[in-house]
C-alpha cells in the first residue's frame, strides 16, 4: 500500500504541462477545484476527465501509476459515498432501520464520489509535473502581496514545499523499517483493529526519531548555507509569464466556465 502513495513526487519532462508557469499552474488548478463543486451535471465531468487525459498524455505520465495514486484514498471515498448516501435529507425511497435513502442522496454520494477521485487527480498532476522549487517560487509569488499586512510569504512557501518534498522520503524510511520489524517477526496486518494498532508502536517510534533527525540534518545544512529566510535572497532562475502560458491560462478559464455553464443547463 506505500507503494501506492504517489503524492509528492515530481516526474520531469520538457512538454508543454511541465514548461508552463507555475503560478499561472497554481492558479489553474485553484480554478479547476472550484469548478468541480459548481458542476451539477454527471454528463459534464466527462470534459473533465478528458481534459486530464490529455494533461496526462502531453506530460507523458503513466496512467497507471497516476491511477494508482487512488487506491491509499479508497477508504475515505467509499465512507463519504455511504455518509452523503444515507444521511442526506429527502423523501426516503428505502429504509433501513434509522438508514434512509432517498433520491438526493444518491445523486449528491455519486457527485462527492467523483469530485473526490478527480479532485485527487487533478491536483496530483501538479506536484507531478512541478519541481519543489518551482512550486516555492510559485507560492511563494502568488503569496508576496500578502507580505504588506505581515504574512511571511517565502517561510510559508519553504514550509509547505519540504513537507511535500519529505511525503516520499518518509514513505521510503516506513518501507524499510516495516520490513526490518517483519524480519524480526513483527506482524502488521493479523488481528483485529486494536491489534494492529498496537503492533505499529515499533513502526511509529523509530519513524519518528528518524524524521526529527532529518529535520535537525536539514536545519543544519541549511543553517551552514547561511539560509536567513527570504530577505535578500536572489534567484538563480527566475520564471517569466509568457504570452504562451497566458493563452494557455486564458483557455484553461474558458473551458472551466464553460464546462459549468453548461452544466447549468
Amino acid at each position: 500500500m506505500l507503494k501506492d502513495i504517489t503524492i509528492g513526487q515530481y516526474f520531469p519532462g520538457d512538454s508543454l504541462v511541465h514548461e508552463y508557469d507555475p503560478k499561472l499552474k497554481i492558479l489553474t488548478m485553484f480554478v479547476y477545484i472550484i469548478s468541480l463543486f459548481f458542476i451539477d451535471s454527471f454528463i459534464m465531468y466527462i470534459p473533465i476527465v478528458i481534459y486530464l487525459f490529455l494533461i496526462l498524455f502531453n506530460a507523458k505520465l503513466p496512467v497507471g501509476l497516476v491511477l494508482r495514486g487512488l487506491k491509499p484514498l479508497r477508504l475515505i471515498i467509499f465512507v463519504t459515498f455511504l455518509i452523503n448516501l444515507f444521511f442526506t435529507p429527502g423523501k426516503p425511497i428505502y429504509e433501513l432501520g434509522f438508514l434512509k435513502i432517498s433520491q438526493e442522496g444518491i445523486d449528491l454520494a455519486f457527485f462527492m464520489g467523483i469530485r473526490l477521485i478527480l479532485l485527487v487527480l487533478g491536483t496530483s498532476l501538479l506536484t507531478y509535473t512541478t519541481s519543489p522549487i518551482e512550486l516555492t517560487d510559485g507560492i511563494e509569488s502568488l503569496l508576496r502581496p500578502f507580505r504588506k499586512i505581515g504574512v511571511p510569504s517565502h517561510e510559508i512557501a519553504m514550509m509547505m514545499t519540504i513537507a511535500l518534498r519529505f511525503i516520499p522520503t518518509l514513505i521510503e524510511e516506513t518501507d524499510k523499517i516495516m520490513k526490518a520489524q517483519m524480519a524480526r517477526g513483527a506482524d502488521f496486518e493479523s488481528g483485529n483493529l486494536i491489534s494492529r494498532a498496537k503492533n505499529l508502536v515499533p513502526l511509529l517510534v523509530p519513524l519518528f526519531i528518524n524524521s526529527f533527525r532529518r529535520a535537525e540534518e536539514l536545519a543544519t545544512a541549511m543553517e551552514s548555507r547561511c539560509y536567513r529566510g527570504g530577505d535578500g535572497r536572489t534567484k538563480m532562475n527566475t520564471s517569466k509569464i509568457t504570452s504562451k502560458d497566458i493563452s494557455i491560462f486564458v483557455g484553461n478559464i474558458i473551458f472551466f466556465v464553460a464546462v459549468i455553464v453548461g452544466s447549468k443547463i
